[in-house]
């Protein structure tokens, strides 16, 4: 996963947010599994990947708030 700006996130689309959320959850599964079979390279993937997470997760709810 790549490091996303909140601006960046708040000037998405609700669309765009959702594939990013999808593709966020999927890297983090990914790397939890990684984590348990072997040794991972960067542990701080997970909190970062978790962080975004709850971004974008935010940004969502606030938006529905919002409507």
């Amino acid at each position: 996963m790549y490091a996303v700006k909140i601006s960046e996130l708040k000037s998405m689309t609700n669309e765009q947010l959702g594939v990013l959320l999808k593709d966020a959850k999927d890297s983090l599964f990914r790397l939890r599994l990684q984590a348990r079979m072997e040794r991972l390279d960067s542990p701080s993937e997970l909190k970062k990947n978790k962080k975004l997470i709850a971004q974008i997760l935010t940004i969502k709810s606030i938006r529905q708030k919002e409507l």
